[in-house]
């Protein structure tokens, strides 16, 4: 259909993440750079955007690469951004960097991951999050979502469970709400409907032992305690680059460290 009602798929698009970041047409209008009453047509149907436009609405609005695509695409429009896989020519300094990244954190583990929380890539650090897990749990790609929650992953040895698990979830529905992806929707289904191992409790710290929360897992050498950071890429230009996440895993604790370190030096 021609018209402007060809552009409605992307108008509602927009509108929707306008209304999830809790704006108002005068506040989208101001920080665009254009009237409440262009965004009011636009989101109505009566005005086609440009492209110029969608972008400037999209960047406003924080929209992720892959669904500025769809939004261009909705409108008729050609799509802006790539997606290449990690391992192709394009990508090769990417790679290294997230190479140099992973090596560089040892003895602390770190892992890199994508959009749908599949471990990409992981330094020699990562056996503590792997030891006693099922084997079918660790074939590739493995999900890191299912191997801390499943009841044959790591959920049976995570002192503070109840607390992880709250988190990881909240994470996983936000993810899956915010991009309407079908994969991450049936993920979050998933391991929201695993069992929490019978003896799992909150065990929240105390604020004043902790300035993060903490994953503490249990191993043969004791109580292994991290925090955690997560590193993305500055201004990607690639839907893989810009849904790729590095978390890396401090030690909390010189028990922890000493342990660590000790395992990579044998």
């Amino acid at each position: 259909m021609d018209g402007p009602s060809a552009s409605l798929p992307s108008v509602a698009m927009a509108l929707v993440e306008r209304q999830r970041r809790r704006l108002t047409q005068m506040d989208l209008a101001a920080i665009a750079d254009t009237s409440t009453r262009h965004v009011s047509f636009i989101e109505t149907g009566r005005s086609l955007p440009s492209r110029a436009m969608l972008m400037r609405l999209a960047e406003h609005l924080d929209v992720p690469l892959r669904e500025r695509n769809h939004l261009l695409t909705a409108a008729g429009l050609a799509p802006m951004y790539r997606e290449s896989r990690l391992d192709e020519p394009a990508l090769q300094q990417a790679q290294g960097a997230v190479e140099l990244v992973l090596k560089g954190h040892e003895p602390y583990p770190a892992l890199a991951i994508d959009r749908h929380w599949n471990i990409v890539a992981a330094n020699r650090a990562i056996t503590p999050f792997l030891d006693g897990a099922a084997p079918r749990l660790l074939v590739a790609p493995v999900n890191i979502m299912r191997l801390s929650l499943h009841p044959d992953g790591l959920a049976s040895r995570i002192v503070n469970f109840g607390q992880i698990r709250a988190h990881l979830l909240h994470n996983a529905q936000r993810q899956a709400d915010a991009t309407g992806d079908p994969v991450l929707r049936a993920l979050f289904e998933e391991i929201s409907s695993y069992p929490a191992p019978p003896d799992a409790t909150d065990h929240v710290p105390s604020l004043a032992d902790t300035v993060a929360m903490q994953l503490r897992l249990r191993s043969e050498q004791g109580v292994l305690s991290f925090i955690s950071t997560i590193t993305v890429f500055g201004t990607p230009l690639d839907i893989t680059l810009a849904e790729l996440a590095i978390e890396s895993f401090f030690p909390a604790d010189a028990h922890t460290a000493a342990v660590l370190r000790a395992a990579l030096a044998d």
